[in-house]
């Protein structure tokens, strides 16, 4: 049956918006004339609205009504797109911590960690001295195929000039991502060349890797480091798989420490990596109770075999989802602390002006039914952001028995019948303490100021071909190279870049095994590449060592989870 009531409120609102419209055309200087008429034009047709109608078109048309108002009446002019999205974003404050709003400007750059690409250059870079250097080109990038090189000094882009202006990451980005075969033409300072050299680079699909790391650990653990899970996640863990499996390995260690997720369907798809037959691996409910049942399907790669997944209070959603599944199923051992706590499913919605909302649309449980996100009813912004803070000062990072779930229903593994927690994150099978002693003022100063990191860079650049001569590959470098013998260099290079960084040597002795080897972890990084930096210093992960020591003994057994 035809409603024609609700059809009268439609024509209505489209003629609303057509007269307020034609005011805004035809009566730009007569203001007064504009505002009366737009207050009794809102008034009529939000009363008629208002007859009959269901509550959520009345809220509608209210928001409607007080954006004209203001935009009709407020004594100064007034930035509509401004107020509009402090609307939004307040509105999902209301829902949940994890529906947001990401502005249009943002859209390109979150939609980039989730592809799992982007469209640039093909650079990795540091603003070194106020001038943007390259630390290292992307192996078969754009910038590698013309010749650009690591140190080199990019001082204009397209004629503009880039050096001494103050340039900060989001400057970079602005100029040198663009779309796909477009042209950018750069000039560039390089060491042992008396004048600038000009290079025109084509943009083109720039890879962002989410597996920063893969190597044996031991001659048969292999270690694989994810950072989020993204649409080419699945292909990095396969072919890290492959390779490690081609050095030996027995055992897997998959890094997820940190990991603050990515998309569902690739935490389903890793899983499944690990999980044999239908298993099922991640479960949803909506509003409507309809449930989705994500399994396991495909023949996975290292489906027998060792596994252990480290996790700690930062990794989150896809991370748990993983984790959770393979402990629900005694698939393997998880190694760590306490997971942040994110049981929510976000789906991304595009908005007409070009801007994204993402809008929690369910809940996932583990296979065993388990609900892990941590509580949020006082809403964001209170106690849900403070909820880490309160971990730590309650001692749940050193302790494991100060930790406190929030749902105190016993849980069972599916195979072995470990019993679980649940309610606020995925507890680890074996718990690994936070070491929570603090670096000295000094030693933090020169981490947090920049300065390791710059008189790395500056270091590699001036002394490259040497440091390949003498440590031809990260092997010898990582067995022979000294950072003890730089440390005087380093704190005359903080000093000249601040004055008050003043040599402390009590402080600096009592981190200096710390301060070596985080200058010797990025060294190798300049050198060669992200992989090198986590063989530097997971030598003095906790956690995976840990995990090393389980995965390699009977206590792997012991725990009770299935070889």
């Amino acid at each position: 049956m035809i409603n024609y009531f609700k059809i009268g409120l439609i024509f209505i609102n489209l003629l609303r918006y057509l007269v307020v419209w034609f005011l805004e055309k035809e009566f730009k200087k007569e203001r007064m004339m504009k505002k009366y008429i737009i207050l009794f034009w809102i008034g009529f047709s939000g009363a008629v609205y208002a007859q009959g109608n269901d509550e959520l078109n009345v809220q509608r048309q209210k928001l409607t009504e007080a954006i004209t108002y203001i935009d009709g009446l407020y004594v100064d002019d007034v930035d509509n797109k401004k107020i509009v999205d402090a609307a939004i974003v307040t509105m999902l404050e209301e829902l949940d911590p994890h529906s947001t709003y990401i502005p249009k400007e943002e859209v390109q750059e979150t939609n980039q960690s989730i592809n799992g690409s982007f469209v640039g250059v093909g650079i990795r870079f540091q603003i070194l001295k106020d001038t943007l250097t390259v630390v290292q080109t992307i192996p078969g990038g754009p910038s590698e195929r013309v010749g650009l090189l690591a140190g080199d000094k990019i001082i204009t882009v397209n004629d503009e000039n880039i050096a001494g202006i103050g340039l900060k990451n989001s400057g970079v980005r602005k100029r040198l991502l663009g779309e796909k075969g477009s042209k950018v033409n750069l000039l560039i300072l390089r060491k042992g060349k008396e004048k600038p050299l000009k290079f025109t680079v084509t943009r083109d699909v720039i890879p962002l890797h989410s597996v920063d790391a893969a190597y044996m650990v031991t001659d048969k653990t292999g270690y694989i480091k994810l950072n989020s899970f993204s649409k080419t996640s699945l292909e990095e863990i396969t072919k890290a798989i492959k390779e490690l499996e081609k050095r030996g390995m027995k055992n897997l260690i998959l890094d997820l420490q940190s990991n603050g997720g990515g998309l569902l369907y690739t935490a389903r798809d890793i899983a499944d990596q690990f999980l044999s037959g239908d298993k099922l691996i991640v479960y949803s409910e909506d509003k409507w109770k309809n449930r989705r049942n994500l399994r396991a399907g495909k023949k996975g790669l290292w489906e027998k075999g060792r596994l252990a997944i480290l996790v700690n209070e930062f990794s989150a959603s896809a991370s748990e989802i993983v984790s959770g599944a393979i402990q629900d199923w005694d698939r393997g051992v998880i190694v760590g602390r306490r997971t942040f706590g994110k049981g929510l499913v976000q789906r991304p919605l595009n908005l007409s002006d070009g801007s994204m909302i993402r809008l929690t649309i369910a809940r996932y449980y583990t296979p065993s039914g388990r609900y892990i996100q941590k509580p949020y009813e006082k809403g964001k912004g209170k106690d849900y952001d403070k909820d880490l803070k309160k971990r730590y000062e309650r001692g749940e990072f050193v302790n494991k028995d100060s930790i406190q779930f929030h749902d105190s229903v016993a849980v069972y593994t599916l195979i072995k019948k470990r019993r679980i927690h649940q309610g606020g994150g995925i507890m680890p099978d074996v718990f690994v303490p936070m070491d929570t002693s603090s670096l000295t003022d000094y030693v933090s100063g020169l981490l947090q100021g920049g300065h390791v990191n710059s008189f790395a860079l500056d270091y590699v650049n001036e002394n490259r071909k040497n440091l390949y001569k003498l440590y031809p590959n990260f092997e010898t470098f990582d067995k022979n190279f000294n950072s003890e013998e730089l440390m005087d260099d380093l704190f005359e290079y903080a000093q000249k870049s601040d004055t008050s960084m003043v040599f402390n040597k009590e402080e600096y002795q009592k981190d200096k095994d710390f301060l070596q080897m985080r200058l010797k972890a990025v060294l190798a990084q300049n050198l060669w590449g992200y992989e090198e930096l986590y063989r530097v210093i997971n030598k003095e992960n906790e956690v995976l060592q840990r995990a090393i020591e389980v995965i390699e003994s009977d206590e792997y057994k012991k725990i009770g989870v299935q070889e």
